[in-house]
């Protein structure tokens, strides 16, 4: 039994330190990529690029469902970003809310009869579509029956008029100079860089006018607070780390941009994926290398989306067995491409370290909880000469507990660090201090309970369980909690 119990407790140690290793390296290679970053965009000359008549057009797509609150906030925001040549395409996906007359009273726009090339397939049924008469505004509204995020994805795709696709949640805001900084890797690489995706942040808390954040400010709910902390490391540090290893395997849903034409090759987004946003990009990888094809996706760590999290543990729940689920399913799907030299470095390093670091995180999280809880009731039972008392080895369950805690806060303040150095998002001492007690709590309670709902999402997957979306309660931009 002793020996069990320790060899246990060791293995568990060997994981929490090889995943949070892991992470360090990812953090270095995030941090060099960082700073050569920092470097060009001195020369960018974004300026020139905003009046440049020869950029590639871009249509940005806004599949929409029952987003009455935020859809004029979000439209507005889009249309005005800083891009020389760009659309914006709302596709609503038979909502049951106001948000198409919202929008039609809000941009005064008037219906007209759409000419589409269904190049993608497509299940909803497309009834009409309205233009807005504001100004000059490139905006359009493309109604259909119910089919699901991906599908009204797909419509935007046959809709769109534009070189390059960037596909935005309709509950997001973008920054004014957000396409000038994602679209630029296709204009220093048009021949190999084939999709990039940017920053997501949290908006919860902060003062938000016509579509655009002006004040940003910590969350004053915990678990907002919490998962600011939790979207800078993701992004910061995992996918800017990835990016620069060439193994970015997620592209975020709420703000991503593809080359049109490579959308029409790989047949849009699945539609019968729950994590399509992902899947996509596992599909581009597989186009690559079963074609041969030299190309390339990446990060850009400038441009920012901003999205509402979610506030009750409720939603918090649906999201995160959703995701998990997604990641379950995209494994199953490609799971051909693991180890398989023809898919270069995805195939041999990054989709195994999702496959033992992130599927099976949760896994590992939940079972180590178990043993802590089986380790102490010994300890105490050894304590009253109930068991013998050499059955758990109390410094196994200490280096246990304190590594995994201590490198878990150490890449979060790792994260806090690089925002404060560059882009300084959240300013003053107060918001900072916040933020890293937020990286701190996260560990304890927050951690264990998504940890305990991924783990759900993707036993639900190899189930083949009916998956309920469930509901996104939004406040709208801009209002207090």
């Amino acid at each position: 039994m002793n020996l069990a119990l320790t060899v246990l407790g060791w293995f568990f140690i060997a994981y929490s330190v090889a995943i949070n290793l892991s992470f360090v390296a990812l953090t270095v290679l995030a941090m060099a990529d960082f700073v050569r970053y920092r470097r060009r965009t001195q020369f960018a000359a974004y300026d020139e690029s905003f009046a440049e008549p020869l950029a590639r057009g871009v249509s940005v797509l806004m599949p929409a469902y029952n987003e009455e609150l935020t859809i004029v906030a979000s439209v507005e925001a889009m249309s005005s970003l800083r891009y020389p040549d760009f659309e914006v395409i709302v596709i609503d996906d038979g909502s049951k809310d106001s948000t198409v007359t919202t929008m039609v009273a809000a941009f005064d726009m008037v219906e007209l009869p759409l000419a589409q090339a269904p190049a993608v397939a497509t299940k909803g049924e497309v009834l009409r579509c309205y233009v807005s008469t504001h100004g000059a505004m490139n905006l359009l509204l493309v109604c259909k029956t119910n089919g699901g995020k991906a599908d009204a994805l797909n419509v935007g795709i046959n809709v769109a008029r534009k070189e390059l696709v960037c596909m935005v949640d309709a509950d997001s805001l973008l920054d004014p100079d957000a396409l000038l900084h994602v679209s630029r890797p296709f204009a220093d690489d048009p021949e190999r860089v084939i999709a990039s995706g940017g920053v997501v942040r949290v908006a919860n808390g902060s003062t938000i006018a016509r579509g655009r954040v002006l004040d940003v400010q910590m969350p004053r709910r915990w678990l907002a607070r919490v998962q600011v902390v939790e979207y800078l490391r993701a992004f910061l540090i995992g996918r800017a780390g990835w990016s620069a290893a060439g193994g970015l395997l997620i592209i975020s849903g709420a703000f991503g941009m593809f080359r049109r034409d490579i959308l029409f090759e790989v047949g849009g987004v699945a539609t019968d994926c729950i994590g399509e946003d992902a899947e996509l990009v596992v599909r581009l990888y597989r186009w690559m290398g079963d074609n041969d094809v030299d190309g390339r996706i990446v990060f850009v760590s400038e441009p920012v989306a901003w999205t509402e999290a979610p506030e009750t543990l409720k939603v918090l729940r649906s999201q995160r067995r959703r995701w998990h689920r997604g990641l379950a399913e995209i494994f199953s799907r490609h799971r051909g491409m693991v180890l398989r030299p023809r898919y270069g470095f995805i195939g041999m390093i990054t989709m195994p370290w999702f496959l033992l670091f992130e599927l099976a995180a949760p896994f590992i999280e939940v079972f180590g909880l178990l043993y802590f809880a089986v380790a102490v009731t010994l300890l105490g039972l050894g304590g009253a000469g109930l068991v013998p008392s050499d059955w758990v080895d109390l410094p196994v369950v200490l280096v246990l507990l304190s590594t995994s805690v201590a490198f878990a806060i150490l890449v979060s303040l790792v994260a806090l660090l690089a925002e404060e150095m560059s882009y300084r998002r959240y300013r003053g001492v107060p918001g900072l201090l916040v933020a890293v007690r937020a990286a701190v709590e996260e560990n304890f309670g927050y951690r264990q309970l998504t940890a305990w709902w991924r783990m759900w999402g993707a036993i639900d997957a190899w189930r083949g369980s009916r998956h309920q979306w469930g509901e996104m309660t939004r406040k709208g931009f801009g209002q207090d909690p």
